[in-house]
């Protein structure tokens, strides 16, 4: 013989009683996550702000130890004309060239998406490798701040 539990008050199975969530419960839910998220977004913003400037320091560094490589080959380092593009590929005149300087094209680009900039000679030094930041604009605070090599 087989045992049947019926709810207290309203005659209905246990299971069909215990079925689901309420609208209620599910609405606190979903309140929670909202507030977790508009807390947390800009912070991570922040942080990845933050880790492509840090990137672009590395990233220059890594550069000019390429001109600078460049450089003791060659016996000049690169000009205006033929920029970082250099590193990749023989330019004309440069007999001693022995690179490429660096292993992927896409190291010429800065974590923007945008190529380094290059000046020969430079108002800094022999030369100048800088990004303009997340705005593309000389300037900047935060995330649009200026990366240089000088």
């Amino acid at each position: 013989m087989t045992v049947r539990r019926r709810g207290l008050r309203t005659g209905k199975p246990w299971r069909a009683r215990e079925r689901g969530f309420t609208l209620v419960e599910l609405l606190v839910v979903l309140v929670i996550l909202g507030l977790l998220a508009a807390v947390a977004a800009p912070q991570a913003m922040r942080y990845l702000g933050g880790a492509k400037h840090d990137a672009a320091k590395l990233q220059i560094q890594g550069l000019m130890t390429a001109v600078d490589l460049y450089r003791l080959d060659v016996g000049r380092y690169p000009s205006r004309e033929e920029g970082l593009g250099a590193l990749m590929q023989a330019p004309v005149g440069a007999p001693r060239w022995n690179g490429p300087y660096l292993r992927k094209a896409d190291q010429l680009m800065d974590p923007w998406g945008r190529p380094y900039r290059y000046r020969a000679p430079g108002e800094h030094g022999p030369y100048d490798l800088f990004t303009l930041g997340a705005d593309d604009r000389p300037g900047g605070a935060g995330e649009d701040t200026d990366v240089t090599s000088w």
